[in-house]
């Protein structure tokens, strides 16, 4: 793992209330609204976050854009995603971990959100819920095809974007890198289940962002219904198979 030292010229670490790490494979086409995304919805702690970018073997303008905006950059060549994030949150200076992935935006109130939930001390951290940037009817089967049997397999959980204490996400380890699909809903339950050890609940923000369609244009809205081997894959975790299929074997994961 590398970090781009430069970009480290950033506030003191006691003034960092946010790090905020953006898993990115070849993502200039997506990266630059999401950096304005956070960017707005920042406005009111200026000077107290910090953006990470996990540059996993891009060939594309995603490092150029990220140090453009002043991101921290870290270089990680491993084809699975609970290692990047990983990778990202190891450097991380900030009181507040939060996860977000390039081809999302989140919306304006979520910062100030999440700083209320955290310090009100009821919660340990959260998931988030939001909208695809467009809908259809095969949308909408698809993601109850996928959600459906998530639900039951890890219980009722928010994914998304995620957000808890650093101290948190250190004590369950953060990700779990022997998960290459679904590890967001795995991670989610842990964090879940280690705040109920000190009676503190998961969260869930609504309405907090917006996420593109890049698979559904690429594939078709009814790719799950089409394809339902791929459920089976994300129930699994392991499957490296449809894991580098579904994450880095284009440029448009």
């Amino acid at each position: 793992m590398l970090v781009n030292e430069q970009s480290l010229e950033v506030p003191h670490q006691k003034d960092i209330k946010f790090s905020i790490i953006i898993p990115a494979h070849n993502e200039e086409k997506y990266l630059g609204k999401c950096l304005d995304s956070i960017a707005a919805a920042s406005k009111i702690y200026e000077n107290q976050l910090e953006i990470i970018v996990v540059l996993n073997r891009c060939t594309d303008k995603t490092e150029e854009i990220a140090k453009s905006r002043n991101c921290i950059t870290v270089q990680n060549s491993d084809k699975n995603l609970s290692k990047i994030r990983n990778a990202g949150a190891a450097v991380a200076r900030g009181e507040i971990i939060i996860t977000i992935d390039a081809d999302t935006q989140m919306n304006p109130h979520v910062l100030s959100t999440i700083d209320e939930y955290l310090s009100s001390g009821k919660y340990i951290g959260g998931g988030m819920t939001g909208q695809f940037e467009r809908m259809s009817l095969g949308i909408f089967v698809s993601a109850l095809l996928l959600i459906g049997p998530l639900l039951i397999k890890y219980g009722a959980i928010s994914v998304g974007i995620f957000w808890c204490y650093k101290i948190d996400f250190d004590a369950i380890n953060g990700f779990n890198e022997k998960m290459l699909m679904a590890e967001d809903a795995d991670f989610a339950k842990r964090l879940k289940v280690w705040g109920k050890k000190s009676g503190k609940k998961f969260g869930t923000i609504k309405n907090g962002m917006i996420t593109s369609t890049r698979k559904f244009d690429k594939h078709g809205d009814w790719m799950l219904l089409k394809n339902p081997k791929v459920i089976w894959s994300y129930l699994k975790g392991t499957d490296q198979k449809y894991a580098d299929k579904a994450y880095y074997e284009n440029q448009d994961r």
